[in-house]
């Protein structure tokens, strides 16, 4: 089973896009439809060069107070530019930048700027899903592959509920911060404390 760790592991495939001379009407007759608050505006190449939410259209369609024009199109109503993420982005990556944006959705794109798929708030709370067997197993990799490739110490792993409880000895060469910052980057993970007595 692959564990989730990049924003391709966990994201939405079907991309609901508009065009960008999309009318207002169109465009939200497909967020009810797809039941999604942001469409990502695609270029005549097909590149993401804008994203159309909910908020944009009750923000730049005029009300009973205001004067002008009705935006027509897609164009005229996105946020440029979009907010994207790539593929191999990880998931702590892609949770930061909808939290500096406080956006609930972002397109991922590939190398070329082309949409593969979406991801939500909800794909990234799915790590937080997984059993603590699955979690401590990656934890176990982790450590193992990146802090002690010679497998020099008596590590035991444990999680309880996503909270990681390492045991056992370190090479004095691993600093226990250091162990416990790769545990607590474990997507899943919730939190990780020690208990090591130094080799």
């Amino acid at each position: 089973m692959k564990h989730p760790r990049t924003v391709d592991d966990v994201m939405t495939h079907a991309v609901v896009s508009a065009r960008l001379d999309a009318p207002v009407k169109e465009i939200v007759q497909s967020m009810r439809r797809w039941g999604v608050s942001a469409v990502p505006v695609l270029s005549a190449e097909g590149r993401v060069v804008g994203v159309v939410s909910e908020a944009d259209v009750l923000g730049k369609v005029p009300g009973e107070d205001q004067d002008g024009p009705v935006p027509a199109t897609a164009g005229s109503l996105m946020t440029a530019p979009p907010v994207t993420v790539p593929r191999g982005a990880t998931i702590a990556a892609a949770a930061r930048l909808m939290g500096r944006g406080h956006l609930k959705r972002l397109p991922v794109v590939d190398e070329d700027g082309r949409p593969v798929g979406v991801a939500s708030r909800g794909d990234l709370l799915k790590v937080y899903l997984r059993s603590d067997a699955e979690l401590a197993e990656d934890v176990r990799h982790a450590l193992l592959t990146h802090l002690i490739p010679e497998g020099d110490a008596a590590l035991a792993v444990h999680v309880a509920d996503g909270a990681v409880t390492l045991t056992g000895r370190l090479p004095q060469s691993v600093p226990v911060d250091l162990a416990l910052r790769l545990a607590r980057g474990v997507p899943g993970v919730v939190d990780a404390a020690a208990e090591f007595t130094n080799a």
